[in-house]
């Protein structure tokens, strides 16, 4: 993609961009400015964040990545004639770029916070935008070799910068020499200089240094966001403390500099040149604002942190990103003079770039408790007298083997952080200004003091990958005309964006989602590029309103038509030949006779005359009515039966529950499911209560009262009757009515306290056996089952195993009991939904086998309070009794000749390798299926896949639903990475993981995970990518959010749990994920997060949606984040008055009341409107999510921005843009 072409990153929608679709851009910092000032920039804009992560305590795997630097690029690819350099200058052009208008604040979007002054000199100018860079640019022969003489070869090998960061220290000692983040290359790095030629420029050094430090509005020269992964930045202001700018973005270089030009360049103040101070140095600490800080021992997880590390109040700005331990740091040669050799060895690394662990972790301050912004040092003095500054965007490195002279080391820069106007708090200074290079000795003046420390650069996160972007965008490109299925292989509209479908021959994408939609022709280009080709099947998913369902399809008694040799159903790719009496099959090739009944004539193009008349023959889903041969012992199934299972022991009854329970089901059991709405459905029903024993109610009709049988011997379950357990509501409702009045009285007064739970279940398959039907169980329970009976289990809690090999243990049933009882569920078609009420720990690794094992679902109510609670429980269990579902389910894949189904996720039970079989399958589960080569496919067939799941309706008709999808199979793996679809493989990629836990320690599975995501994204840069310098990052563009998913993922409470998530939860979310649609997993790793002070009142349309960082939030605004779990909705501190008006009713800030838990209904168009917005988010999710409140600064806080997925986290998760860096010396590693 050509720089001019290259789609929007994070810019404002609707505002014109700088540097970018003909809008005029400010000067970059080639040229010279006279006085030596680097020249003037918009001030950077944005909230800085409160939440100030420092380094975590103990070992986090790619947590920090601490001290380790990339030259690194961000670029969105496809094939693209030059990929795009961020932060990359080449030398000025010899003719004078064209000049461009000042640029006006950044805007951000952030509430219009503006920081710092307005700009003050005029604008720099900047080679344009258009220029493309060549790659030969600095192999010219002859006089060119001046070019070289001063500037080393950037350093390109992984293990060259992780050398020149290892001198990053903490402590109080002397700061390093070392430029910023980088420590003085040691001699190890000669071996690898000698690689390196002047030819390959570096790219834009993205340093995944800690970060650490936070960083100077002004040294993120922050421009109204970019319209690609680089545009350049606008140039900086010459005002005190303004840091040099600093683009994370930047065009494609332009070409080298014809001779003249070259004396000049040496003249330009580059802007990454920064600037000087005579101050004294600082000292050395991690940060500023607090307590300093105490090494404490190694501990696997540290206490909460603050989005860049803590601050400490009364220093200098940090030298560099701290690393896992202190230790004293060499003296500070002058300004003036190049710095010498480093003399003391660099601090070690491990093999993977990491810091060894072991060191006294530092202690990070609570999150939100900021420390006030320096204000004692002065702001520095600038510096005029630089005369040979290097080549802007070169990073230091060796000298390449044709120039003599020692090692470059970056400069040094010292100025007082600035303050933030969103936040308030120090922003530390933006890392890796590059600095002198070998030969670079022309200072003029000699300062008498030592040059301050160096602080650490950050990439910018308006120059990386935006979510939103590529969601808005996708809205824009494909949501306004209907997804037309006809067309083979071609990638649906992404979930977040509302589309139509019409099906014309493949499953709509509600039904099957792909990872790709091309798929590699042989299994060696598979496994060459690592992309996973699975499906993530819901068959039987809800349309909206405007679609129609599968049509239903009846052959009579012959049955559908299939093909004789692997059995699949007739589809839009068979192929009728010798006039219509036979077929081909499009999966195995084999001709099977058309039965005589269902002959009919061809068209001249050779298609059936009724094609379009049979739904079997034109759509891609549809329905046939299933013949006794397909039910179970060649029986016609019986209509399906609910068993109420309730928990009335102590803890059940005191929080509420059981009462709750028994109210709403006198309601509810008029809304069971059914075909027809003006039928009543024909769904039995029965009750049970228990704890330590069983008791089982006849509500016969013919009943005055209820009659209740006790069965007390749990170790051999029984039903004491048949007759009048099961029965149909209409008849009996008088007599349930009773029993549901009586219940919560016969128990209020329990001592009660033990329960089992096996029992429960095998009296709900037993009652459904001696019926001979189909049917599920709605199990309410509160306690671990200790009682003694079969099940019965006791507390393994113990969270000293998180971290360790034995944690999957955790993730394991502690008994056999429950798989094999599963196993018999399935066998009956008996499907279990299990509402849990728990105090404590509950085991639900072990309770959850029989649900997730059934085709059920799992609901969790921790620490239920009847008043708080009772909405969620309700909703859900409302939309659990009356969603449509399919009972004694049984799914299979077919494949074409060349692929086959060889693994599955999801809630199932597999008897066989083939055949998934469901008790239960409902509207809202997936069954997720990974493709694998057993041969070649061909481009012109493509491949197909074939979905029939066998199930009984709820009204006890046999049925099957067919799904059929085909895809499009290639020979260039650039086809394969044009055609994949990011949200879906991580859908896989999650349940994939999440399911490895089971055997592996977490670690092994997270390192699995990233070197899969590696080697995807090498594949990519080494096959498919234009050549370009190694030290760019190429990205796919349909994977580019690939790194920031994937990091959500890594970060997820079970793959890298914090302090405060109980096993529970975490067995709990495992099982959760299994069964999730690409929709649901997608809000659920990368939340919606939406300004709704924004909020138009007049329109449909929602305000666009923030990215998930605490640096998009503004204390002027209110927002409303979807995690599809959970609603919460922040407000910021200085929010208007008339909006907390209009919202909660309350004229002030203090007076919101954060146990709110749901808004008060208002008699404004604001209050209206934002409700709307909520029920509609609670409309599109199976789960009802409750709402919270939260207030700035409130202690719920803290769970909030553990949603802001592209900060760090308490545990220890690194941030999106430090996981980008890790990405890209994982890719480098791969290459080299």
């Amino acid at each position: 993609m050509n720089v001019n072409q290259q789609p929007h990153m994070a810019s404002p929608y609707g505002q014109p961009q700088s540097g970018y679709q003909g809008y005029q851009q400010t000067g970059y910092g080639n040229q010279h400015v006279p006085g030596g000032y680097p020249t003037p920039y918009a001030p950077y804009n944005g909230p800085a964040s409160t939440y100030q992560p420092g380094p975590p305590q103990g070992y986090s795997p790619y947590a920090s990545f601490s001290s380790k630097a990339l030259a690194t690029n961000l670029v969105s690819d496809l094939s693209s004639p030059s990929p795009l350099d961020l932060g990359m200058r080449g030398p000025p052009t010899s003719g004078p770029p064209p000049v461009s208008g000042t640029q006006a604040y950044s805007q951000f979007g952030q509430d219009d916070t503006q920081n710092g002054p307005p700009p003050m000199a005029a604008p720099q100018q900047r080679p344009s935008v258009s220029q493309q860079y060549t790659h030969g640019t600095m192999q010219l022969s002859g006089p060119q070799s001046s070019f070289n003489q001063p500037f080393g070869a950037p350093p390109t090998s992984m293990q060259q910068m992780t050398n020149q960061m290892s001198g990053m220290q903490i402590g109080s000692t002397v700061p390093s020499p070392a430029g910023p983040g980088y420590a003085p290359p040691t001699v190890s790095q000669a071996s690898a200089s000698a690689a390196y030629t002047p030819s390959a420029p570096s790219s834009f050094a993205l340093s995944s240094a800690v970060h650490s430090q936070p960083l100077p509005p002004d040294s993120v020269a922050q421009t109204a966001p970019q319209p690609f992964y680089g545009a350049p930045p606008t140039p900086p202001q010459p005002f005190p403390g303004a840091a040099p700018p600093f683009s994370a973005a930047g065009p494609a270089q332009p070409p080298a500099p014809p001779l003249g030009s070259q004396q000049s360049f040496s003249q330009a103040h580059p802007p990454s040149q920064p600037q000087f101070t005579s101050a004294p140095p600082p000292v050395s600490t991690a940060s500023y604002g607090g307590p300093p800080p105490t090494t404490q021992a190694s501990h696997p997880r540290a206490p909460p942190p603050t989005s860049q590390p803590s601050t400490f109040s009364g220093g200098p700005p940090p030298t560099s990103s701290p690393s896992q331990y202190p230790q004293p740091m060499p003296q500070q040669p002058p300004v003036s003079q190049p710095n010498p050799f480093h003399s003391g060895p660099p601090q070690p690394t491990t093999a993977a770039g990491f810091p060894p662990q072991g060191g006294p972790p530092l202690r990070v301050p609570h999150p939100g408790v900021q420390g006030h912004p320096m204000t004692s040092q002065g702001p520095p003095t600038s510096q005029t007298n630089h005369v040979a500054p290097p080549q802007p965007g070169m990073l230091p490195g060796p000298p390449p083997v044709n120039m003599a002279g020692p090692p470059a080391q970056p400069s040094m820069q010292g100025y007082p952080p600035q303050q933030n106007g969103a936040f308030g708090q120090v922003r530390g200074p933006q890392p890796g200004y590059v600095g002198q290079y070998p030969g670079q000795q022309s200072y003029v003046a000699q300062p008498p003091a030592q040059a301050p420390a160096p602080a650490p650069k950050r990439l910018d996160p308006d120059s990386i990958p935006s979510p939103i972007q590529v969601i808005e965008d996708d809205k824009l490109n494909k949501g306004n005309e209907p997804f037309v299925t006809g067309v083979r292989g071609q990638v649906p509209p992404l979930v977040t964006t509302k589309f139509q479908v019409k099906d014309q021959g493949n499953a709509s994408p509600r039904f099957i989602r792909c990872t790709a939609y091309n798929m590699p022709c042989t299994s060696d280009m598979a496994k060459q590029s690592q992309v996973p080709l699975a499906a993530v099947i819901k068959p039987l998913a809800t349309l909206p309103l405007d679609e129609n369902g599968p049509y239903i399809v009846d052959h009579g008694e012959s049955g559908p038509i299939r093909c004789n040799r692997c059995k699949a159903y007739m589809c839009p790719y068979m192929q009728f030949i010798e006039g219509g009496r036979r077929f081909q099959c499009g999966f195995c090739s084999c001709v099977t006779e058309v039965p005589p009944h269902y002959f009919q004539h061809l068209d001249h193009t050779g298609k059936r005359v009724d094609c379009y008349d049979r739904p079997e023959l034109s759509m891609g889903s549809y329905e046939f009515l299933a013949t006794v041969d397909y039910c179970k012992n060649n029986k016609i199934p019986q209509p399906p039966a609910f068993i109420f299972l309730i928990d009335v022991s102590y803890n059940a009854v005191k929080n509420g529950m059981v009462a709750i329970v028994c109210q709403e089901l006198k309601t509810l059991l008029d809304y069971l499911p059914r075909e027809n709405p003006n039928v009543a459905s024909n769904i039995r029903v029965g009750f049970v209560t228990y704890n330590k024993v069983l008791h089982f109610y006849n509500v016969k009709a013919s009943l005055a009262q209820p009659q209740m049988m006790v069965v007390s011997d749990v170790a051999d379950m029984f039903v004491p009757l048949l007759d009048g357990f099961l029965v149909n509501v209409a008849e009996s409702r008088v007599v349930i009515e009773s029993l549901l009045d009586q219940i919560p009285d016969m128990f209020a007064d329990t001592r009660e306290t033990e329960t089992v739970f096996g029992p429960v279940i095998q009296a709900g398959l037993e009652a459904l056996k001696a019926a001979d039907c189909a049917g599920k169980l709605f199990v309410f329970h509160s306690s671990l089952p200790i009682a003694e009976a079969p099940g019965k289990l006791k507390n393994r809690e113990d969270k000293k195993l998180v971290g360790t090999d034995k944690e999957k243990s955790l993730f394991q049933a502690q008994v056999s009991f429950y798989s094999n009882l599963a196993k018999e569920c399935v066998a009956q078609g008996c499907c279990v939904d299990l509402f849990l009420f728990p105090n404590q720990y509950v085991d639900v690794a072990t309770l959850g086998v029989v649900p997730t094992s059934t085709g059920g679902s799992i609901y969790k109510y921790t620490y239920f309070q009847g008043q708080a609670d009772q909405e969620r429980f309700l909703n859900d269990l409302r939309k659990d009794v009356q969603k449509q579902m399919g009972f004694d389910a049984v799914m299979r894949v077919r494949t074409s000749t060349g692929i086959r189904p060889t693994d599955f996720f999801g809630s199932f039970y597999m008897s066989n390798t083939t055949d998934v079989e469901l008790a239960g399958l409902d509207c809202d589960k997936t069954v997720t299926v990974e493709f694998k080569h057993d041969d070649k496919l061909s481009e012109e067939t493509g491949a197909l896949m074939q979905c029939a799941v066998l199930y009984t309706s709820c009204s006890g008709q046999r049925r099957l639903r067919v799904h059929n999808m085909a895809v499009n199979c290639c020979t260039q793996l650039a086809d394969l990475y044009r055609n994949c679809e990011t949200d879906t493989i991580i859908n896989y990629f999650a349940k994939y993981a999440y399911r490895g836990v089971l055997n592996n320690p977490t670690k092994n599975v997270r390192d699995s995970l990233i070197n899969q995501c590696a080697q995807i994204l090498a594949c990519y840069r080494k096959n498919c990518a234009s050549p370009s310098s190694a030290g760019q990052l190429i990205l796919p563009e349909c994977m580019k959010l690939l790194p920031v998913y994937l990091n959500c993922v890594l970060k997820s409470d079970i793959l890298h749990p914090g302090a405060d998530i109980s096993l529970d939860d975490r067995a709990y979310l495992r099982q959760l994920v299994s069964a999730m649609d690409v929709a649901e997993s997608h809000v659920f790793f990368y939340p919606r997060l939406l300004p709704v002070h924004k909020l138009n009142v007049e329109g449909n349309a929602l305000p666009v949606a923030v990215r998930d960082s605490e640096e998009r939030l503004s204390k002027g605004g209110v927002y409303l984040l979807e995690t599809g779990l959970n609603l919460f909705l922040w407000v910021g501190a200085n929010a208007q008055q008339e909006l907390l008006q209009n919202i909660f009713g309350a004229p002030a800030f203090s007076q919101i009341d954060p146990n709110m838990t749901s808004l008060p209904i208002l008699d404004n168009p604001y209050s209206k409107r934002l409700r709307e917005i909520i029920e509609s988010f609670r409309a599109q999710r199976s789960r009802y999510m409750k709402l919270m409140v939260v207030k700035q600064e409130d202690k719920l806080e803290l769970i909030f921005k553990h949603f802001l997925v592209e900060d760090k986290n308490n545990s220890g998760g690194a941030s999106y843009v430090d996981f980008l860096c890790h990405m890209h010396k994982e890719i480098r590693q791969l290459l080299s």
